[in-house]
């Protein structure tokens, strides 16, 4: 799960990004889905799940498709410093 904030006022940008993802990943190797949400609360932050059937497949997405996969981040976006952060959970139940 990544979750990060917007600074500079274009999280309706970021959430069109999203919206509109070219779902590069979605066919990859162990590539089960992405969720994103944003709190009530806070518009500005945004939390991406993506489930994987194992963590060696994100590594191996991550080290050969991650910067490709990120090309429709709009231009110009700026993060609240520290904001991003990337934490890695096991399931207990579904």
């Amino acid at each position: 799960m990544s979750q990060f904030e917007v600074a500079n006022g274009m999280a309706a940008d970021v959430k069109e990004a999203f919206v509109n993802r070219p779902h590069m990943v979605d066919h990859e190797k162990g590539f089960l889905g992405m969720k994103v949400f944003t709190p009530q609360e806070n518009e500005n932050e945004f939390w991406v799940m993506t489930t994987w059937t194992d963590e060696v497949s994100y590594k191996e997405w991550y080290k050969q498709h991650m910067k490709e996969s990120h090309q429709g981040i709009p231009k110009g976006l700026k993060l609240v410093p520290g904001s991003l952060k990337v934490r890695f959970f096991d399931m207990v139940s579904d």
